[in-house]
């Protein structure tokens, strides 16, 4: 029997999904299973890594219910990226919670690094700002904070790995301590053009090297199953990738001004820029895209990654904060009983604005309300702003770039909106390709896997034939009247 199928395990921030694809990128299996947040302090989020890792479990014994698991060729992973992980590699037990991205505890670190003045010079190195979201400031925190860590950790005693690591080395029972250079590029702990973890910034943070994971490749092997439940042992490893760059390689988007949004509560935008890393002065983010391995060789790819805090969830908002709709699915509807907003622009400063702005302080504004103005005015405005923030993050990316977008894939829950896609085509002047399959995270890590294995590829020209397309219809001057009222209402916010 030849293995033809791909395990994909997509960690998410709430829930584990298992997909077992095929080689015509059908799922032939799913599973889902949630865990527990934690949040121990306002600003803190924690998960119980035994809940992450018993979410796997449960998630694959779902997907495999009824295979034949000699069919299995490979396995392919993505994550939830910058989340920490320590565990004692005698072993393999967690030494505290993992500490979640979306953590704010070690904000006071950051501010002192920045008051340091050193900043610019791990923006260089990296192509990430000092923020408590990336990886290397929590591993210092759960070094200062655990009694007793530090000096095991120094020891040689402590594992650190972000999610894909962990699961890596409980996949292989506790054989493999690896990750790979898209995720290794968001721990401030990785120079992007040595392409590999360095002595200055691990001393600049505090880490000791003896923690860190060898850097391996985003497709090729990574180690082999070893007494999984449920897994046969000996299953290459041979797909890795954080989530966004999991989402871009699995939108196809593998030639340099290919990019993807994947549209959930925030908006994730992330362009191809080929193989040189250029460093954003637009308020972007530069991070590996992926590493391929090609016989003895390597080829990376890197990428410009911007987001907006809120997308999705302003029609949460709507439906919750301001009761104009039920249910988010009515949006669209009202949305198009009107042909425009009415000269309404809502700004979803909700929480700050973030790329390419960064200002915590904006509020969310809306402007232009008449005595004419309906609440399907103020949906449109809705859909709208979603596509203006992603414009303003394609105009960044494309001025750091020194090159345009080809056109836009899209993915995710608000993806599935037929009439913000067509607003965001109109707005950026591109095509927008909406793929018959959504879960881009999982694919990405399947075709990862797939590749790692030398499993023949689904031609890209005929992905497209699986594609809806959104062409823009708008005419330059009222997209640039649109973008004038929406710098104007920004810069109020």
């Amino acid at each position: 029997m030849q293995p033809d199928l791909i395990v994909a395990i997509d960690q998410g921030t709430t829930g584990t999904t298992v997909l077992l694809v095929d080689g015509a990128r059908t799922v032939r299996g799913r599973g889902y299973q949630e865990f527990p947040q934690i949040y121990p302090r306002p600003g803190e989020v924690e998960h119980d890594p035994e809940a992450i890792w018993a979410s796997v479990l449960g998630a694959l014994g779902q997907a495999l219910a009824g295979v034949d698991t000699r069919r299995i060729a490979a396995l392919g992973i993505t994550n939830q990226r910058e989340t920490t992980l320590l565990w004692e590699r005698e072993g393999g037990r967690p030494v505290a919670n993992a500490i979640v991205w979306q953590d704010r505890r070690t904000a006071p670190f950051c501010a002192a690094l920045k008051a340091a003045g050193h900043e610019a010079a791990v923006r260089e190195r990296t192509g990430l700002v000092l923020d408590p979201y990336f990886s290397g400031t929590k591993i210092r925190w759960l070094l200062d904070n655990v009694a007793g860590l530090r000096a095991r950790a120094e020891a040689g005693a402590i594992a650190f790995g972000t999610v894909d690591t962990f699961l890596i080395w409980r996949l292989t029972g506790g054989q493999r301590h690896v990750t790979d250079a898209t995720n290794a590029s968001r721990t401030l702990l990785y120079d992007l053009r040595a392409g590999a973890f360095t002595d200055e910034l691990c001393g600049l943070l505090g880490v000791p090297r003896a923690l860190l994971p060898e850097v391996g490749p985003s497709a090729g092997t990574l180690g082999h199953t070893r007494g999984v439940p449920g897994l046969p042992d000996g299953i290459p490893i041979a797909g890795l990738a954080g989530d966004q760059q999991a989402a871009l390689f699995g939108q196809d988007c593998t030639d340099p001004g290919d990019a993807k949004c994947t549209f959930g509560t925030g908006a994730f935008l992330l362009m191809n820029i080929g193989p040189e890393p250029r460093l954003s002065t637009r308020g972007l983010l530069t991070t590996v895209a992926w590493r391929l391995e090609a016989g003895p060789a390597q080829r990376t790819a890197y990428a410009l990654e911007g987001s907006a805090f809120v997308a999705g969830a302003l029609v949460q908002w709507l439906r919750d904060g301001l009761g104009i709709i039920a249910a988010a699915p009515e949006i669209e509807p009202l949305a198009r009983s009107v042909p425009d907003s009415g000269g309404v622009t809502i700004v979803p400063a909700l929480t700050g604005l973030g790329a390419p702005h960064w200002r915590s302080e904006a509020r969310g504004l809306i402007s232009g309300i008449t005595r004419g103005t309906t609440r399907a005015h103020i949906a449109r405005a809705a859909l709208e702003a979603i596509a203006l923030q992603n414009a303003d993050l394609v105009t960044a990316m494309q001025a750091d770039a020194g090159r345009p977008i080809n056109n836009l894939r899209v993915d995710g829950g608000a993806a599935a909106n037929d009439l913000l896609m067509q607003i965001q085509a109109d707005l950026l002047g591109v095509q927008i390709f909406r793929p018959e399959m959504v879960e881009s995270t999982a694919l990405g890590a399947a075709k990862l896997a797939a590749l790692g294995v030398g499993l023949a590829p689904v031609d890209k020209g005929g992905e497209t034939l699986r594609m809806r397309i959104f062409a823009p219809t708008m005419s330059a001057e009222t997209r640039a009247a649109h973008l004038a009222r929406w710098a104007d209402a920004v810069g109020r916010a």
